[in-house]
């Protein structure tokens, strides 16, 4: 088990606008196990975490606070990159999309005539 658990450098990108949303963030982060140092980047909405984790589990952590988290670009964090690039698409309506992409077009014609006739 402890040969799973080695030195990473797990850097996400977070959607954070204002320093309540980096507090979320924080928060979550201070109840992992095995993390040395974070470093949270409001500017660049980039999450830089250090220590004895698996990159996933970050990842999974982070995601809890409820703001939208990928792997940052172009730095090989994850041995399996196009799980976040499927989590961060498909919040649970990707598969849902076409036919309610399609519900929701028969349904503006409906609201708008209903709109200028008031």
């Amino acid at each position: 088990m402890a040969a799973e658990l080695t030195m990473q450098t797990v850097v996400l990108k977070v959607a954070m606008s204002c320093e309540g949303c980096a507090g979320a963030v924080r928060r979550v982060l201070s109840k992992m196990e095995g993390i040395e140092t974070f470093d949270i980047d409001l500017k660049e909405q980039k999450v830089t975490v250090k220590g004895n984790v698996k990159p996933e589990d970050v990842f999974q952590t982070v995601s809890k606070s409820g703001k939208k988290t990928s792997y940052w670009e172009g730095k090989a964090t994850a041995p399996d990159a196009s799980a976040p690039a499927a989590a961060e698409a498909a919040p649970n309506t990707a598969a849902e999309a076409p036919a309610d992409a399609a519900a929701a077009a028969a349904a503006v014609p409906e609201i708008t005539p209903a709109k200028a006739d008031t």
